[in-house]
């Protein structure tokens, strides 16, 4: 297979690119920025391009497939010269369909846990011995790549409902066709692509009615709008496996997960986590694994990158790195730090990053987001509202959209780093939650010298 890449140095393009090419594919792709960590891993497979910037005469007759990023527009050289030549042009999850037709597909689609609940799959397949492809959305331990195609019988897919790309509007989990299908919960996200809840509610549906015939849907039934929706949408010709928070303990900051006469401590906690593991238990289960086997792998699961990521801590202090950003993920981050850490104070810092939660309109959603903190900031960069060109936020509409008067809203870095470095840390967990960067607070450094290992 010949296969060209508009856009190779997308964070999951460069991954497929490099997963192609190591299954024996000729590999050529162009992009107008590439950035580390894409630079290095695609120098480093001898698939890095020569030059920056679109090159038309790549794109030839002789290649079997154009696959189509993010990045690039309707108006691109290559994609224009492919649409000349008629050449077969996917997107990113088009693709993947097509080298895992005849696979078993497992598809993990939902407004939250997607990253976490495919991590766990792949982490107990893995320890299991299975032999299998995924695609998840974060770099997990013991895995070297977010992406991998071989010959394998079975691919674990993440199935985000974002726009697939430039020229195919519809959401990237609507070409997967899975056999086995969960979904985590479903809550309001991507204003800017589904302007109503109604539209981001469609998604979902059209979803369940894209599941293989005599296929499973795994489906967390203590979402009431998930649940309504499924009974609204059942199918005659898929099987359906409800489920909800395990059967579990926790004693003194230790969760203890029990399934199906199975027990063992784990080092994941909240509900929301429970959760996660209830749903990838049942496509293990699917998959031919006993609960035995499943729970004994789960124990030394630790969490996808930036989810409740452990960053440090002392006799005093614990600082947890997450990557909550949406509403109902704020939520379920500080609700299970409040419940693990019941004793302890619970500061909360959250950057508005993404154009969904820097809209006005949109900010009545994180209502109560934050109320289970006993400290909360909620922080955005003046400059963040310029890049996506949306209006000033005022702080009074933040506090009105959270519900919460207590709450600090800032939008300067510096004022910022004031507020961590007066606030008390004895007896307390920390937790940052941010899809960004804080406006490039450096936060080794913060965690050094709040818990002394500097």
């Amino acid at each position: 297979m010949n296969i060209h890449f508009i856009s190779i140095g997308g964070s999951v393009m460069h991954q497929l690119a490099i997963a192609l090419k190591r299954k024996g594919y000729q590999i050529t792709g162009s992009d107008d920025e590439i950035f580390e960590p894409a630079l290095s891993n695609l120098r480093a497979e001898g698939i890095l391009p020569a030059e920056t910037g679109w090159v038309p005469e790549k794109v030839h007759p002789g290649l079997d497939a154009v696959i189509l990023g993010m990045h690039a527009r309707e108006d691109n050289p290559e994609l224009i010269r492919a649409k000349e030549l008629r050449l077969p042009i996917y997107s990113f999850p088009e693709y993947i369909y097509q080298e895992s037709r005849d696979k078993k597909r497992v598809a993990v689609g939902g407004s939250h846990g997607k990253t976490t609940t495919t991590a766990m799959i792949m982490h107990v397949l893995r320890a299991a011995g299975r032999d299998f492809d995924y695609l998840v959305g974060a770099r997990l331990a013991g895995f070297d790549q977010s992406v991998n195609i071989t010959d394998a019988p079975v691919i674990v897919c993440e199935a985000d409902e974002y726009s697939a790309s430039a020229i195919e509007r519809r959401p990237k989990f609507h070409f997967l066709f899975p056999h086995i299908a969960i979904l985590t919960g479903i809550a309001w996200d991507h204003i800017n692509v589904f302007p109503t809840f109604d539209n981001y509610l469609e998604q979902f549906r059209i979803f369940i009615g894209m599941i293989e015939k005599d296929g499973i849907l795994i489906y967390n039934e203590t979402d009431e709008t998930l649940a309504q929706l499924v009974e609204e949408t059942r199918r005659p010709d898929i099987r359906y496996a409800p489920y909800g928070v395990p059967q579990h303990r926790i004693d003194r900051g230790q969760t203890t997960l029990t399934i199906d006469g199975a027990t063992s401590a784990i080092n994941v906690f909240g509900n929301h986590n429970l959760l996660n593991a209830h749903a990838a238990w049942l496509v293990c289960r699917e998959l031919g694994l006993d609960a035995e086997t499943f729970v004994k792998a789960i124990a030394t699961f630790t969490g996808a990158a930036r989810r409740l990521e452990l960053l440090g801590k002392n006799e005093q202090t614990i600082i947890y790195r997450d990557f909550a950003h949406a509403p109902s993920k704020v939520k379920a981050t500080i609700e299970a730090v409040r419940q693990q850490f019941p004793d302890r104070r619970l500061l909360a810092v959250l950057e508005l990053h993404t154009y969904s939660s820097l809209n006005a309109e949109f900010m009545g959603e994180y209502a109560g987001a934050l109320d289970a903190a006993d400290e909360g900031v909620v922080f955005y960069a003046k400059h963040a509202l310029e890049i996506k060109r949306l209006p000033d936020l005022p702080a009074d509409a933040v506090r009105a959209g959270f519900a919460n008067e207590r709450i600090a809203v800032i939008n300067d870095r510096a004022a910022l780093e004031a507020w961590l470095e007066k606030a008390s840390y004895e007896n307390a967990v920390l937790v940052l939650m941010s899809s960004g960067n804080y406006d490039g607070l450096e936060l080794q450094p913060l965690v050094a010298r709040i818990t002394g290992n500097l």
